[in-house]
């Protein structure tokens, strides 16, 4: 959004960067490396790459792009949330889960200038395309078979950031010029 500008407005572009030219070193990086963090059953948040093999069935993913503030519920939390789960007593830690990222996402709202939009999507979900348009699209459907275990496949044509290295490795080295 600041060098690629195609689908942007001239004044989208203006806006996006004007915030980046006013804002800290800190949220500038967001803005161009935006953060991704898991929330699971085994401990608690912690960062994650900004790749499709951290999209898992049994996760919830908090990005943070500086303009949009993101919750992504992997397919088996989306399930037990449509489910009714997070009602029942039993599931107390289940509920817990679902809160943490919301509470952590509306601190990040309610400090940050302008207000970031809030969105909360799932696997599948319309909404989901602002996940996936940001992540390095390690596992597409032209390099991975569907269902596998190692995260959800992007359907993109773009390559991914090692496959982009190594052609730039290839053509550093190579004779012709």
């Amino acid at each position: 959004q600041f060098l690629q500008v195609f689908n942007n407005s001239p004044d989208e572009t203006t806006f996006y960067r004007g915030c980046l030219n006013k804002e800290d070193l800190t949220q500038c990086l967001v803005m161009i490396q935006p953060i991704l963090y898991s929330y699971g059953f085994q401990g608690p948040p912690e960062p994650v790459l900004l790749d499709t093999s951290s999209i898992q069935p049994d996760k919830i993913l908090l990005l943070d792009t500086f303009f949009q503030i993101l919750i992504f519920h992997g397919e088996t939390i989306a399930q037990w949330r449509a489910a009714g789960f997070q009602d029942q007593a039993e599931y107390g830690n289940f509920k817990q889960l679902l809160e943490a990222p919301q509470a952590d996402a509306q601190e990040v709202v309610q400090t940050r200038f302008p207000v970031p939009r809030y969105i909360d999507t799932e696997q599948g979900g319309s909404q989901a395309r602002f996940l996936l348009c940001k992540v390095n699209p390690s596992q597409t459907h032209n390099n991975q078979g569907w269902g596998g275990s190692d995260g959800a496949p992007v359907l993109t044509d773009d390559v991914s950031l090692q496959v982009f290295m190594e052609h730039l490795k290839k053509l550093s080295v190579s004779s012709q010029a």
